[in-house]
C-alpha cells in the first residue's frame, strides 16, 4: 500500500506534510460542455434544476470564481490536462486555419500537442488505469496518454471531436461503467476524463425535462437549453451514483468544471455569441465556472467566494496530492493548499480565433487578452479583434461589483490599468 499525503482542510488550516498509509485515491474529472458559470441552482438560478450537483456541491470545496484560460472548447480542454495556457501547450483553436478536413494539418495540431505533459500519461507511469470518454479533439484516445478509451480520432469514420466517445452521456454509460469495474478487477487506481458534450448543442433533452421548463412560458430555445443542464446534472449523478454503489466513493477525489461558459438566445438554437458575452468571448460568460473538489474526509466541504481558481491548477493539484513531481514548471497552484490560493494575485486569460492561423506563433490568432485579479478585470483586444467576443479598447472592469461587465471602468481609474497592464503578458 503507497504511501500518500494526507490532505485535510479545517477552515483554512492545510496538513500538507502528514503521511499516512492509505490506499492511492481515484481520480474523476467532470467535465461539462457550453453552460454558463450560474446556471445551476446551487449557484442560484431561479429556474434550472441540479439536485444531484447541488448535493456535489454540498460535499465539496466549491470555488465560485473559478476560471478556464481561454473560452473555446480544444485549447480549453487541453489546459486542463497539460496544466499550461494555451500560449504555452500551442493549441489554441478548434481548427486548423487552411484544409479543416486535411488530416495532414490536423495531426500537425495533434503532434503540437503531444509535445506537452499529459496528466493521464504521468499518472499510468505510476499504476494507474486511464480512461477517456466525451470530448476529446487530439485523435485517438492514446494521444492524451490515456491507457483505456473511446475515441478513435480517425477523421474518415467522423472523428473529430470525440466520434464514438460523445456517446458517453446522452445514449449510454455502460463503457465507463466497465471501466471503473475493470479497474476493480484489477485492484489499480483509477482517473476518469468524464467529458460528455452536454449541455452542448444539440440541444435535443428528453420530453420530461423539457415539459418542465416549457410550462414556465419561456421561448423555446431557452426552455431546451434549461432542460440540457437538467439532463446534465442527472447524467452528473448516474456516475455519482456509481462510484456510491460501489463502495468507491470515499476513495474517490471527484473535481468539477466546465470547459467555456454559454449564453443562451432566447430566438436561436445557437447563441452564445456577440453582444450576449457567451462562448469565445473574454466576458465571464465565456470564462467563468464553478469549480468543485470532492474528496470525503479529507476536503472540508465549504464555499470560497473570494479566491480564484482555474483549470491550470487540476493537475497541480493532483500531482501535488500523490507526492509526483511535475515534469516541467507548471503556472497552477494546489487547490487544496489553502496558503497557495490565497498568495495568487491574478489569472491570465487568452482569447483566440476559432482557427489556428499559425501553429507556431500562437499570436498570430489572439484577439484578446485578459487578467483577472479578486476585484478587478482588465481586457485588452488585439489588431485582429473586431468587439463581436469583447470590448474594441482598453476595458477595466470591478468584476466582483459588476459581474456582467457593464461598465468600463479604464478612464476613471488610469492608474490600475498601468498596474494590471503587465500581467496581460504573453
Amino acid at each position: 500500500m503507497k504511501q500518500l499525503q494526507a490532505v485535510v482542510l479545517t477552515g483554512f488550516s492545510f496538513l500538507a506534510c502528514c503521511a499516512i498509509a492509505a490506499e492511492r485515491p481515484n481520480i474523476v474529472w467532470i467535465i461539462a460542455d457550453d453552460q454558463r458559470w450560474d446556471d445551476y441552482s446551487f449557484m442560484g438560478h431561479p429556474w434550472i434544476r441540479t439536485p444531484n450537483l447541488d448535493r456535489l456541491a454540498s460535499q465539496s470545496l466549491v470555488f465560485e470564481r473559478g476560471y478556464v484560460p481561454t473560452s473555446l472548447c480544444r485549447p480549453s480542454l487541453a489546459s486542463l490536462i497539460t496544466g499550461l495556457y494555451p500560449s504555452q501547450h500551442g493549441i489554441t483553436g478548434n481548427d486548423p486555419a487552411r484544409g479543416r478536413r486535411d488530416p495532414a494539418q490536423r495531426n500537425a495540431i495533434v503532434q503540437r500537442f503531444l509535445l506537452n505533459p499529459r496528466l493521464p500519461a504521468i499518472l499510468a507511469r505510476n499504476g494507474y488505469l486511464t480512461f477517456q470518454c466525451g470530448k476529446w479533439w487530439e485523435g485517438n484516445h492514446r494521444n492524451g496518454g490515456f491507457t483505456h478509451g473511446m475515441t478513435h480520432g480517425d477523421l474518415r469514420r467522423g472523428g473529430r471531436h470525440g466520434d464514438v466517445g460523445l456517446t458517453i452521456g446522452r445514449r449510454t454509460m455502460k463503457p465507463v461503467y466497465d471501466f471503473i469495474d475493470l479497474a476493480v478487477a484489477s485492484n489499480r487506481p483509477f482517473f476518469i476524463w468524464f467529458a460528455p458534450m452536454m449541455p452542448h448543442l444539440p440541444h435535443n433533452p428528453p420530453e420530461h425535462y423539457l415539459r418542465r421548463y416549457q410550462q414556465l412560458s419561456l421561448p423555446e430555445p431557452i426552455a431546451r437549453y434549461y432542460a440540457m443542464c437538467e439532463w446534465w446534472d442527472a447524467v452528473c449523478g448516474k456516475l455519482l451514483d456509481y462510484l456510491q454503489q460501489k463502495q468507491l466513493a470515499e476513495n474517490t477525489i471527484v473535481f468539477y468544471i466546465c470547459d467555456n461558459g454559454w449564453v443562451q438566445r432566447p430566438d436561436s438554437a445557437g447563441g452564445a455569441f456577440g453582444g450576449l458575452r457567451g462562448k469565445r468571448s473574454a466576458y465571464d460568460g465565456g470564462l467563468r465556472t464553478p469549480i468543485m473538489i470532492r474528496w470525503p474526509g479529507r476536503v472540508k466541504p465549504r464555499r470560497d467566494k473570494v479566491n480564484l481558481a482555474s483549470s491550470i491548477d487540476f493537475v497541480p493539484t493532483v500531482l501535488s496530492i500523490l507526492g509526483i513531481n511535475p515534469p516541467i514548471d507548471l503556472p497552477g497552484v494546489n487547490l487544496l493548499s489553502p496558503e497557495a490560493v490565497q498568495r495568487r494575485e491574478y489569472l491570465r486569460a487568452e482569447i483566440y480565433d476559432h482557427d489556428i492561423h499559425d501553429l507556431a506563433d500562437p499570436k498570430a490568432s489572439l484577439l484578446f487578452r485578459c487578467v483577472i485579479t479578486r476585484h478587478w478585470k482588465l481586457v485588452e483586444p488585439t489588431k485582429r479583434a473586431t468587439g463581436r467576443f469583447g470590448p474594441t479598447s482598453t476595458a477595466l472592469f470591478r468584476i466582483d461589483l459588476d459581474p456582467e461587465e457593464r461598465i468600463n471602468l479604464a478612464g476613471l481609474y488610469p492608474e490600475t490599468v498601468h498596474r494590471l497592464a503587465p500581467r496581460l503578458a504573453p
